[in-house]
Formats: structure tokens, sequence, C-alpha cells
């Protein structure tokens, strides 16, 4: 077993995974691939991929021209049957590299908010990991404003009153979360250090409060998906 882990911009990185990984004692590697000199691996060499988030968009290719190559990659391992997990960003690129509509959305989410699991959620071994007590309602912590359509072959497991879209399981093995399962409290504080105010303090209380229930979860999630 082998990971191959794919970030947009060097901010913003694998995280609770990388944790999780390093535990395990499970081989994986990370792409840069917004580096123009970043070498594109062999798929063969690689049992799942994890894409992870960023700050630009699916229809931005114009100015972030490695988005087409990352499009390739995600459809390459699909291709081959093997898992795929997408975050954030990484989700909308996976719903965009099986055809479904990727678009700017009503809203701007960020924070810790609550996410409501559908029945076929709940019913997915690897994605009801996440639901609080058994119950099918997830917190967990944003920061998008863009969304898609359900793929075709898809199914919802994960919807919000300001996006419908938090969640889907494509065929048997690809996952996609709107939301940021991999995140710590430190992270947290280095995506928001240059803003202020008491709403952002108390976000970040609010994330060192969340974060242990949240991180176990989180394991959970990752111990079925790569187990």
């Amino acid at each position: 077993m082998s990971i191959l882990i794919v970030k947009n911009i060097a901010i913003e990185g694998p995280g609770t995974i990388e944790e999780f990984l390093k535990d395990k004692g499970i081989d994986y590697s990370i792409l840069e691939i917004h580096d123009c000199h970043a070498e594109i691996p062999d798929i063969r060499n690689h049992s799942h991929l994890v894409v992870m988030g960023g700050p630009m968009a699916v229809y931005e290719t114009r100015e972030h021209a490695y988005l087409s190559i990352e499009l390739a990659l995600i459809r390459s391992f699909i291709k081959s049957k093997k898992p795929v997990l997408g975050i954030c960003l990484g989700a909308q690129m996976i719903a965009h590299a099986v055809g479904a509509e990727v678009f700017a959305g009503d809203t701007l989410e960020f924070g810790w908010n609550k996410v409501s699991l559908t029945a076929d959620g709940m019913d997915d071994p690897i994605m009801s990991s996440v639901a609080i007590d058994g119950e099918p309602v997830a917190e967990v912590f944003q920061w998008h404003g863009d969304t898609f359509n359900l793929p075709k072959n898809s199914v919802r497991l994960a919807s919000s009153p300001a996006y419908e879209n938090q969640a889907f399981r494509y065929k048997e093995n690809v996952y996609g979360l709107q939301f940021h399962i991999e995140v710590t409290p430190g992270m947290i504080r280095e995506w928001f250090t240059e803003e202020k105010g008491d709403k952002i303090d108390d976000m970040f209380k609010e994330s060192d409060i969340i974060y242990p229930e949240y991180r176990k979860r989180a394991m959970a999630f990752y111990e079925k998906f790569f187990l």
C-alpha cells in the first residue's frame, strides 16, 4: 500500500491524514502539484489518491494550469478502480472529473458547522464514522464558497441548509468531502493568521474544544477508508 497525496497549495497539507498514515506505518508521498517543477508519479506505484484543498477554483485552469493535470490524475485513479478521497477543492475536482458542474455558491462557509448525514451516509460504513453519537449529524470545519452538482453514479452522503452536497460517494470507493476532515487547531490558526476580530478568536477557542472528539472521528474514517 502506498498513498499519493496531492497538495494544491503549500499551506493546505494533509493534517491528521498524515498523522494516521505515520501511526499505521503506511507508505505515502506528497505531490506539490502547484510547484512547476513537480514530477507526476506513475499511478501504478500507488494504491490510493488523496486530493487536498486550496483557494483556487476548478474552473480557473487558465490561472492554474496544473489543475488540468490533476484532473487527469484523478480520472486515471478512478479508471483503475483505486480509492480516491477529495477534500474541499479536492471534492470539487472529483465531481468535475466525473462530469458534474462546479460553480460559485451563494454564500461563504467558514468555521465550525453542522452537516446532516443522509440515510445513504449513515448506511455507508466509512461516512458514518463522522456521525456524532450514532446520530445523523456531524460537526465539521468549513472554508469554501464554491459548490457542485451531484455527479451521476453518486450518492449524497451529507448536506446542509446552505449547500446540498457536503459529501458524496462516486461508485464504490471514491469519496468527496466539501469540509475539512483533516484540520487541526494549529492548521486553522495558520490559515486565518492574518484575520482579526472576536469571530476569529471565538473560532480558535471553539477549535480547541471540538478538536479532540473531531480527531477521533476523523481517525475512524481513515481507518475504514485506507484499511
